[in-house]
């Protein structure tokens, strides 16, 4: 039977969000209901109230979430009721050209649930990138439930669910910083400061954090940051040059994802650099770098797509992390909150006095 829960949907592109009822139907073949714990305000939902994804509307937005597995549908056999899970929005098909080829955190085919939530007048709800966890409950794909240590705090290790998965995999996947290396973060809200852990965690000795927010780079420093450069006072290419011996980073990560800010990583980056786009840039923006310099500067330019995880590998070590202490994924957490504060969450977030929202159920 279905079932009606409490969920946050948004109706039209820029309207405030609402919390109403939606129905949550019997798991499919595949599929499996998870009742959230918690779940994350992410930048990427408030990209979906805007209109900046799709205008596929109503949303079920959230996405960021952690909670138990509740039922599970035909054929399902990796989780089972009581399996406390992260959901993630990358569920690994297997049998494309990439998973083919040994490289399933790349998957160009990845699942969701077949079945929609709905309204209770029938309206279809599309859920945030496949997920839709603003709710009591909701209705996704096995393969987006990745199971970990139930002693962990819901509202801590959800957050590896998007944004910190896309910073830590952005400096530990992407970037393959190793002991010893130098690094730079531009931008510093949560992405950009998991990437400074990820970086710390990887052994880097000499890690840059770049905002034009001193708050942001006070925030930095307690994930592991050496030196902090204000870029609304100095020139964040000269200031990470002169932090690594005039040289440039070995790594920069643009965690912002504007044109200014991926040159200024381009041209930060020491000889055979890496850089790394994990920022998410919207569809009108170019750049324009000579191309000689692209040649004579060596290195790599690589785009990160949700940090290149893999959940089934990533998150259980994270998490085990998390409890040994060595990873602080609670400082993340601004504040917890209900749904109905959901609205409130995104001006928090507009204005850069939060690193985390967590609805907390």
């Amino acid at each position: 039977m279905s079932q009606e829960v409490r969920g946050v949907i948004s109706r039209s592109k820029g309207a405030p969000v609402e919390v109403t009822t939606i129905v949550v139907p019997d798991p499919g073949p595949g599929e499996a209901i998870v009742r959230i714990q918690s779940c994350g305000v992410c930048h990427t939902d408030l990209h979906y109230r805007e209109g900046g994804i799709n205008d596929d509307y109503p949303f079920l937005l959230g996405h960021e979430a952690a909670g138990i597995v509740e039922q599970v549908g035909e054929g399902v056999t990796d989780v089972a009721p009581g399996d406390f899970v992260v959901l993630n929005w990358r569920a690994v098909c297997g049998v494309c050209r990439a998973c083919r080829r040994g490289r399933p955190w790349y998957c160009f085919n990845t699942h969701n649930a077949t079945q929609r939530m709905t309204l209770t007048d029938g309206t279809e709800l599309a859920p945030a990138l496949g997920i839709g966890a603003f709710a009591e409950k909701t209705l996704v794909h096995a393969g987006q439930c990745t199971k970990v240590d139930p002693a962990a705090r819901p509202a801590a290790v959800g957050l590896l669910g998007c944004g910190i998965m896309a910073g830590l995999g952005a400096a530990m996947n992407t970037g393959n910083v190793t002991r010893g290396d130098s690094v730079a973060v531009i931008g510093c809200g949560g992405v950009g400061d998991a990437a400074v852990a990820g970086a710390a965690l990887a052994g880097a000795t000499t890690i840059v954090a770049v905002d034009t927010d001193s708050r942001k780079l006070d925030w930095a420093r307690t994930f592991g940051a050496t030196h902090t450069v204000n870029a609304s006072e100095t020139d964040p290419v000269e200031a990470i040059r002169a932090a690594t011996g005039g040289f440039g980073a070995d790594v920069v990560i643009d965690a912002v994802g504007r044109p200014e800010t991926w040159k200024q990583a381009f041209y930060a980056r020491d000889l055979a650099g890496t850089v790394v786009l994990v920022g998410v840039p919207t569809p009108q923006m170019q750049i324009e770098v000579p191309l000689l310099d692209v040649f004579g500067r060596g290195g790599a330019l690589k785009s990160s797509w949700y940090g290149d995880c893999l959940p089934s590998r990533d998150f259980p070590m994270l998490t085990e992390l998390y409890l040994q202490g060595r990873l602080d994924l609670d400082a993340f957490v601004t504040e917890e909150i209900t749904l109905d504060q959901v609205e409130n969450a995104f001006d928090r977030m507009h204005g850069g006095d939060v690193l985390r929202s967590v609805v907390v159920f």
